[in-house]
């Protein structure tokens, strides 16, 4: 079983797959979607319209198959039915996964909102220097890519080619809390070094080797 972080439209929940779903339940995955369906045909108020997102999945012969992203309501809709010892275990578990999940989006919302003062700090201190006319508007995605860079081993391009997502959707939404973390605390540091009036290659050094100790030091 496994519950994750998906996203449904623009808004990220902890949800589970019907492929999951009949796995861990021991059932065939074609009569978990008849009852996801059953359940669909059902409900006719639009409040509960989107408890059921439909996605496809590569089968092993390579063809392309329904199957159904859900969040916590669905679940409990969907499988409030399986009755037995295992199932209600099966039920409990995903319940414990689900407010795991849940709690960790919840961090990553306090880092996201955290981070914006981070970056309007780092933005107004490269306004400020003589960097943003050196690289002609463009330090604030210089000294980010660099960043990046540091800590993941890519630029913001090489990391939304690695995530599969466009250049108007939010990078930042992709990373874990620790990876929010540690990005917002690089940008402190990088905030505070172009106030004291050092230069892009000075910073680019001095974070390097930083990085590399904490990685020494762990």
């Amino acid at each position: 079983m496994l519950v994750e972080i998906i996203k449904f439209g623009r808004e990220e929940r902890a949800a589970v797959t019907s492929l999951d779903v009949a796995e861990t339940f021991g059932k065939e995955h074609y009569h978990v979607l008849e009852d996801i369906r059953v359940i669909q045909s059902n409900i006719s108020s639009p409040e509960f319209s989107g408890l059921f997102l439909e996605e496809t999945y590569t089968a092993s012969n390579g063809k392309k198959n329904p199957m159904y992203v859900m969040g916590r309501d669905g679940f409990t809709l969907l499988v409030m039915g399986y009755t037995g010892e295992a199932a209600m275990r099966f039920k409990l578990a995903y319940i414990n996964q689900f407010n795991a999940m849940e709690e960790a989006l919840r961090g990553k919302l306090i880092e996201r909102q955290k981070g914006i003062a981070v970056r309007q700090a780092l933005t107004k201190a490269l306004q400020q220097s003589a960097e943003d006319a050196r690289m002609h508007g463009h330090s604030y995605s210089t000294y980010t890519n660099c960043i990046y860079k540091v800590l993941f081993g890519m630029n913001a391009n090489q990391l939304r080619e690695k995530f599969g997502i466009g250049k108007k959707e939010s990078l930042r939404d992709c990373f874990t809390q620790e990876e929010l973390r540690a990005v917002q605390s690089m940008e402190c540091l990088v905030s505070g070094l172009v106030d004291c009036g050092w230069e892009y290659d000075q910073v680019k050094a001095f974070i390097q080797q930083n990085n590399a100790q904490r990685y020494l030091a762990a």
